[in-house]
């Protein structure tokens, strides 16, 4: 019988250039965005767009001195944000924090950033030796979130995340992608790219949108 891993996607953010911009191709598309913010201490801003279950960020670097110092240095975001037009995976994937994601994060980096109270630390899978796969982390807070004064209305219609996909050039090591198996919402596909899907409302609508510059596939 097949067993059904339970984790769940708190949220995903993808890298792209310093200036976060591809997002105004998000709004084209009938998305409404919600609120940003800069993270001190770690050099990034971002534009998110929130769903029923779970919100898109886009990221950046906007202070360069500051992710390539200490505490930001240690997470490997740095890494990620300079290569991710290299092979490297820019893509960031936050499990919500339960019991039943302990196992993955056994051996977790401790990531404590300055916007988070001392003590609060972030589960970090830097997969430094595995970069085509996603930076995995999970935030010190347990259980799903609630977002309630963030928009969720689309004009587009676009509601609940189903799944999320992620392509990825296939690696010697699956110890990583083998947690997810069973999973039901969060899935890895061996190809010859590194590529998101998210699928929304069982593709209710018949329609697909990319958008190439984030590597991205909406199907709703």
């Amino acid at each position: 019988m097949r067993q059904e891993t339970i984790v769940r996607v708190d949220h995903i953010f993808i890298f792209t250039d310093p200036d976060g911009e591809i997002a105004d191709d998000l709004v084209k598309f009938g998305l409404t965005e919600g609120s940003s913010r800069v993270h001190a201490g770690q050099g990034t801003t971002n534009r998110k767009f929130y769903f029923e279950n779970f919100f898109l960020e886009i990221l950046w670097v906007h202070n360069p001195k500051e992710i390539n110092s200490e505490p930001a240095l240690s997470s490997g975001l740095g890494v990620r944000a300079k290569n991710s037009d290299h092979g490297f995976s820019p893509f960031g994937l936050c499990l919500v924090n339960t019991k039943e994601s302990d196992a993955l994060f056994t051996d977790a980096f401790p990531y404590q950033p300055n916007y988070f109270p001392q003590g609060m630390a972030v589960d970090v899978l830097k997969n430094e030796e595995q970069s085509e796969l996603p930076w995995t982390f999970r935030l010190p807070f347990k259980g799903p979130k609630k977002y309630e004064n963030e928009p969720k209305s689309h004009r587009n219609g676009i509601s609940v995340l189903d799944k999320a996909l992620f392509e990825y050039p296939e690696s010697s090591s699956q110890q990583y992608t083998d947690f997810f198996k069973h999973s039901e919402q969060v899935f890895f596909k061996p190809s010859n790219r590194v590529w998101l899907t998210l699928y929304f409302d069982q593709g209710r609508q018949e329609k697909i949108k990319s958008f190439e510059p984030l590597k991205l596939t909406i199907a709703y």
